[in-house]
């Protein structure tokens, strides 16, 4: 029998069964995630969970696994997530500011994630148009369902559950832009900061998006400047994480800006690996080393070949690297670093289309490690 995960049933027979289900079900990639996948819902049924623990599972499960089906046919179309309020009316300035951006958007390639709901979520998929617009409603007794733009359309998926909401809307894009909003948009914005602050997701543009001359995020921006970054609950360096903004064009540059000369990042054993569309200079390269230093735990920012597991599975190999030794704290700082490797003279003088989730998975890989084999 082939070697097995290390997580089992515990009961050989029974991962013996699990191995030839997967076998019946005609799995042939990553099997040991199948595995384990199974080996979960059997230890529930030894566990004696509580009908209501499993009911969270199964619904969550069953939604995620929809949703990863409706975004599959979408995977290498680079995608934009719009946040924002539900009760947002069409005649509000901030409708007119969240069509126009889904619209710049769209034109230049790119699809539009919204929640489906109303507000400034009907208004992103307006701009966008139907056949850009990508939809993940949220079930709500208040609420209609989806709206007009997207109702009953192939690309809109409907959830139970928050938190499987979150993470669809957050996965499958390069891109996101928050507009003013309630408890909701606030939740999603704070969890995108999160995330990206704590390297649990890749870094990405984040824009927080007004009217002109508007207040709403300027207020935000203040708060956490001097209640939480006053109280020493942030670092400094983590405003880099975001753009405040009232100007459709800075947001639209902001996003593009990203993927000038950045391309995506992995990690190699200890090595951060960033890989970028343009090789920088030896005098760049030794002056972003000394400005960087802080965030280098030991020896120098350098140009790198790929190495042997990004060579195994054939990960952008064409393009120029450089490696560093990151501490995994300051992913501030390292968003300064990709914006430092986006201005650099050498870097490509127009935008590129990001990495889609096709190439380049959301979710920070601390370690390379050969997967067991079932």
């Amino acid at each position: 029998m082939a070697r097995l995960p290390a997580y089992r049933t515990d009961d050989p027979a029974l991962d013996d069964r699990l191995v030839a289900l997967l076998d019946a079900a005609g799995a042939t990639r990553d099997r040991d995630q199948l595995f384990e996948i199974l080996v979960s819902a059997v230890r529930l049924a030894g566990d004696g969970a509580e009908r209501l623990d499993l009911k969270i599972t199964n619904a969550a499960l069953k939604e995620m696994r929809g949703a990863f089906n409706m975004f599959r046919p979408f995977r290498e179309v680079p995608k934009v997530t719009i946040f924002g309020s539900a009760r947002t009316g069409p005649d509000d300035p901030l409708y007119a500011v969240a069509t126009t951006l889904a619209g710049r958007m769209a034109d230049r390639g790119w699809m539009v994630v919204t929640g489906a709901g109303p507000g400034i979520m009907a208004a992103g998929m307006e701009g966008a148009g139907r056949e850009r617009a990508i939809g993940v409603l949220i079930r709500l007794p208040f609420e209609a369902g989806a709206n007009e733009v997207i109702a009953g359309d192939d690309k809109l998926i409907e959830m139970k559950y928050f938190f499987t909401r979150k993470l669809m809307l957050i996965k499958e894009s390069e891109a996101f832009v928050a507009l003013p909003g309630g408890f909701g948009t606030l939740d999603e914005t704070f969890e995108l900061l999160t995330l990206v602050q704590t390297g649990k997701a890749m870094p990405v543009p984040i824009v927080l998006l007004d009217t002109p001359g508007g207040g709403y995020w300027r207020g935000w921006e203040r708060f956490v400047r001097e209640e939480v970054g006053g109280n020493g609950m942030v670092d400094p360096a983590d405003a880099s994480l975001y753009c405040v903004t009232d100007s459709v064009d800075q947001a639209v540059a902001e996003v593009e800006g990203f993927y000038r000369n950045y391309h995506s990042l992995r990690w190699v054993g200890n090595r951060l690996v960033l890989r970028l569309r343009a090789a920088p200079t030896g005098p760049e390269l030794a002056g972003l080393s000394e400005e960087f230093a802080d965030i280098v735990e030991r020896g120098r920012i350098e140009r790198a070949e790929p190495f042997p597991p990004e060579v195994s599975g054939d990960d952008h190999l064409d393009l120029p690297r450089v490696a560093l030794r990151f501490d995994r704290h300051g992913f501030g700082r390292l968003r300064m670093l990709i914006d430092a490797l986006n201005a650099l003279g050498s870097a490509p003088p127009e935008t590129s289309k990001p990495p889609t989730v096709a190439d380049d998975e959301r979710v920070v890989e601390r370690e390379d490690a050969a997967a067991p084999t079932v």
